[in-house]
């Protein structure tokens, strides 16, 4: 079995390794191919400009992250046309329908970017253009397998005219229209071969060569060789409005948060919450579902004290399944002297009154905590965007302290996974401070916090918040806090927002993380803003356009009539302008 992912980057270890081992393939599949063409892999990936023509490279790895074959389409926005430069599987992996797999996830990006279609070369079928017999079967093999998706060479044209006279196997320029029937007409086509050949052949074709074989593009509309090897009918396309997963967003949810359900009256933090969500989202075919992974309890003490984690797990396993323990006791004046007996040491451990302990409280946390891990663990191997729908939520979960219905900090733990790969900043969009967040990264660099809330003098946390607490020691001027009034609609919600992304742009960072609170909508109980739908999706727009591998955690948002649509709205806005070209 294998899996096929595209590389963003160059940054992360798990690319660097898949484009070395892309860089082998190319070296025991193509032993004519220059040296330098090799190397320059990692730059065409990141230098666009140079080149003229943006990279996208997509690699099938096996579930052990070998690299069993890969795809290197090109494409050029200006001409609104895609290339096929390599294609391939790797020694002793062909035969196995990895290269079809490839070509079917080419073919959907290539759709995707709004393009003509896909130009490639593919060495001739004509023995008079290829003398050596077993290459000529090489060729008609390959072509056979073009022509099952109906692409073909186009006719009548000079493409496969030898660059020096007397050249065996000149390569057909042949095209694929992903099924879309193109009228194809000379006078564009000419520019765009005239691109492919000016673009990847300059130092290679003259200037006389190169205008012989664009002149030689006259047909209107030129015209593609008939079929000589398809039977039957052409696979069916992907249809419109499918997207292939590269392009989803990879969905983690929480599948035992309705063992923590608190049945006390005002107790908003419940499980509709999470159905509400999943089925307003689910059928926008923007998602795919991904297995929750179980991780150590070690990840947990990377963030929050041990002495904390040891007792909300001890705590909570031994309560009775029907009991519930809210702290009322707190260590104002003697934190240093922690209680003995555990249930007034929840106070010790707690930043309120109102969030209990319950039995599956550390449970349901855990689960939580693994939903964002995973989350995270799908940006390192490529995915794009990753969605933890999860409760209960954390971001006011601090090192050592629990509250406002947070047991542990997912936000933050995703965070420090996604940290060890480069700069991460945690945006905090929940209507209530991210006091936890904040004072877990509070005296780091590596990690920017932001938070957008309502002031801290109406809203909960109370405490934390104020715009002057802008990091300590190394991460002092690490944490920006916008408190925010207590009346805002959509439009002056978004001026603050655009202030952190100049702040976020300004980082330069590698990951983002978004805390995502939907009680900033209007008329949740918790909060006191008016957002409605359009505006999440001007939110989402906005973040999705920093182009950043993008991990979202679910935070708040308590009004079970809109929730739903409120979040279908923020990712309909996110996904297109991640994907937007």
């Amino acid at each position: 079995m294998f899996r096929i992912r595209r590389i963003y980057d160059t940054s992360l270890p798990a690319n660097r390794q898949a484009i070395s081992q892309v860089q082998q393939i190319l070296r025991d599949q193509f032993p004519a191919l220059d040296k330098k063409d090799i190397k320059k892999l990692p730059e065409q990936l990141t230098n666009p400009l140079k080149y003229r023509f943006r990279s996208i490279l997509s690699v099938a790895e096996s579930d052990k992250g070998e690299v069993e074959g890969f795809a290197l389409l090109l494409h050029a926005p200006d001409l609104k046309f895609c290339y096929l430069e390599y294609i391939s599987a790797a020694d002793k992996m062909t035969g196995r329908g990895i290269g079809g797999a490839l070509y079917a996830r080419v073919r959907g990006e290539a759709r995707a970017l709004g393009v003509i279609g896909i130009f490639m070369e593919c060495l001739p079928d004509d023995p008079a253009l290829c003398q050596d017999q077993q290459i000529l079967a090489q060729n008609k093999a390959r072509l056979k397998f073009y022509e099952q998706y109906g692409a073909r060479p186009f006719a009548g044209t000079a493409y496969e005219t030898p660059v020096k006279e007397g050249d065996d196997n000149p390569p057909y320029l042949v095209f694929d229209d992903l099924d879309e029937e193109v009228d194809l007409q000379a006078q564009r086509l000419r520019k765009i071969v005239r691109a492919i050949l000016e673009r990847k052949y300059s130092h290679l074709c003259p200037k006389a060569y190169i205008d012989l074989v664009v002149d030689s593009f006259a047909d209107d509309p030129v015209e593609l060789r008939d079929f000589r090897y398809r039977k039957g009918e052409l696979p069916r396309p992907i249809p419109k409005g499918q997207h292939p997963v590269e392009r989803q967003i990879a969905l983690v949810v929480n599948d035992l948060h309705d063992i923590h359900h608190v049945r006390e009256r005002g107790y908003v933090e419940s499980p509709v919450r999470i159905r509400s969500i999943l089925r307003e989202i689910e059928p926008t075919g923007l998602f795919h579902r991904v297995a929750v992974r179980r991780f150590g309890e070690h990840h947990l003490k990377r963030v929050h004290a041990a002495d904390f984690v040891d007792y909300l797990k001890t705590m909570c396993a031994g309560l009775p399944e029907n009991k519930a323990l809210y702290p009322y006791v707190f260590p104002i004046r003697n934190a240093a002297r922690p209680p003995k007996e555990k249930a007034i040491k929840a106070g010790y451990y707690c930043i309120d009154t109102f969030t209990p302990l319950t039995h599956n409280a550390y449970l349901a946390a855990k689960r939580a905590v693994d939903c964002a891990l995973t989350a995270a663990r799908c940006i390192l191997e490529g995915q794009r965007l990753a969605y933890a729908l999860v409760r209960p939520p954390g971001h006011h979960a601090e090192q050592r302290a629990f509250g406002g219905f947070c047991y542990f900090n997912n936000a933050a733990l995703a965070a420090e996974e996604l940290c060890d790969y480069g700069k991460v900043v945690v945006l905090d969009i929940d209507y209530h401070h991210g006091n936890g967040t904040q004072n877990i990264f509070y005296n780091r660099r590596d990690v920017l916090t932001i938070s957008l809330h309502g002031h801290p003098r109406f809203a909960y946390p109370y405490f934390n918040g104020f715009d002057d607490e802008t990091g300590a020691e190394h991460g002092l001027g690490f944490n920006l806090n916008l408190p925010l009034p207590e009346q805002l609609d959509g439009a002056g919600y978004r001026i603050a927002l655009a202030k952190a992304i100049k702040r976020i742009q300004r980082f330069k960072p590698t990951f983002l993380v978004i805390a995502l609170g939907l009680d900033t909508a209007n008329g949740d109980p918790t909060g006191t803003w008016s957002l409605k739908g359009n505006d999440f999706c001007e939110n989402g727009h906005m973040l999705g356009a920093l182009d950043l591998p993008t991990v979202v955690i679910q935070e708040g948002g308590y009004d079970s009539r809109v929730l739903g649509s409120n979040a279908r709205h923020f990712f309909k806005g996110l996904w297109e302008a991640t994907f937007a070209g």
